[in-house]
């Protein structure tokens, strides 16, 4: 890779700064902050252990939630410090302070090994802002910079971007790099067939990834809400679904570019509608449509139906390379779970390389028990789909060159 790794450099002794993305899901109970799921700090451990084992001392900034610049300990990270140190056990040094002389003189009492988390870095305006000062004075506490908040790597803040043109080197950790490796590595010339199984609400969130996957996938699999403005575009029925009315022209440009280039572009043949959105729900298929039978007025599509299931799992067994980014259904809900979960265990049956692209894909395949059998899941929503797109992000381009 064109970017430097902490493979490459000698720590031992040096203060190294690592940005890490613990924005993780909390809820309240008897008055106690308790994390509800531990991923995204998981994921940032072998960064961590092999820093330790390296005999850096390390610090670390994260952001958690959007406290809007200013201080608002609904948002502080020293539950997350408290959590750490359960997982690598071994202490953590929490610092109320991000920058200035409360987090220097901790730092300076820290000896090879020792970890240390600094407070929510977006309790600071200029975090977001870009602002250089800040960056500088986050940039002072250390004297090298490690990225490994591949899910912030899209921002250009303080602490993603703009500190890397204050220390001499800065270079990407573990999990940064192996997902460079997966999302623009394994892509670059994805053996065949190339399956990509899109999904989720909204056509214009993919419109970037489906235009720059034409290029490369032999076919597409289309479920979750956005098929039904394909649907619209198509002249079937929708019914009460939803269909983002004002992308119907984006919908037929995309399935007249297909055509052109020789992608296939699949969409449901059959769904599974409902009129309530509830776990009590009683579903039922539209049976298989047709510009004249889709989706029955006062009814909302909510997941892929029975046969078109079959169809894609057919697909998925013969593929070579997926990618997969967004969920077919309202997973969340028992009884339009089917969908997400029938392609999720095919993807997890396949022996292609399987790439699922972050956010809500993920959440589905770790549901459903699956997480391990794929061969990558993403931690970035919002960075893997602009890595995907192809454009450039700020946290990646800010790392000195290798």
């Amino acid at each position: 890779m064109a970017k430097l790794s902490v493979r490459d450099l000698a720590l031992s002794g040096k203060r190294v700064l690592l940005r890490v993305d613990f924005n993780v899901p909390t809820e309240e109970r008897d008055g106690v902050t308790h994390i509800t799921d531990d991923t995204r700090i998981r994921e940032s451990l072998p960064t961590l252990t092999l820093l330790r084992a390296l005999g850096a001392k390390v610090i670390i900034m994260a952001h958690f939630g959007r406290p809007k610049g200013t201080v608002n300990l609904k948002y502080t990270l020293r539950p997350v410090a408290e959590h750490l140190a359960k997982l690598i056990e071994a202490p953590v040094v929490f610092s109320p302070e991000v920058t200035g002389e409360v987090p220097a003189g901790l730092i300076s009492k820290l000896t090879n090994g020792d970890v240390l988390l600094l407070e929510n870095v977006r309790f600071h305006a200029g975090e977001e802002a870009n602002d250089p000062a800040f960056a500088k004075a986050l940039a002072d506490l250390g004297e090298v910079y490690i990225n490994d908040a591949f899910g912030a790597a899209h921002r250009a803040h303080a602490s993603t971007a703009g500190i890397a043109a204050f220390v001499p080197q800065a270079a990407m950790g573990l999990l940064m790099e192996k997902e460079l490796q997966y999302l623009q590595g394994e892509l670059r010339c994805p053996a065949s067939p190339f399956v990509v199984i899109l999904g989720g609400s909204k056509v214009s969130d993919k419109i970037g990834v489906i235009k720059a996957l034409m290029e490369k996938a032999n076919t597409f699999l289309i479920g979750g809400a956005m098929a039904y403005t394909f649907f619209r575009a198509l002249g079937i029925p929708t019914g009460n679904s939803r269909v983002e009315a004002d992308k119907v022209d984006l919908a037929t440009e995309i399935l007249e570019l297909a055509k052109e280039k020789g992608v296939r572009f699949l969409l449901p043949v059959d769904n599974l509608e409902t009129q309530e959105i509830s776990a009590k729900a009683q579903p039922r298929s539209t049976g298989l449509v047709s510009p004249a039978k889709g989706v029955t007025d006062g009814w909302e599509a909510v997941d892929i139906g029975p046969e078109t299931i079959d169809r894609y799992r057919t697909e998925i067994a013969g593929a070579k390379t997926i990618l997969w980014n967004g969920p077919v259904g309202i997973f969340e809900l028992p009884p339009f779970a089917a969908g997400t979960r029938s392609i999720a265990e095919a993807v997890a049956a396949s022996s292609a390389v399987t790439i699922i692209g972050g956010g809500d894909s993920v959440t589905a395949v770790k549901q459903f028990g699956l997480g391990d059998k794929m061969s990558f899941c993403s931690t970035g929503g919002g960075a893997s789909l602009e890595l995907l797109e192809g454009k450039v992000l700020p946290g990646v381009a800010a790392l000195t060159e290798k």
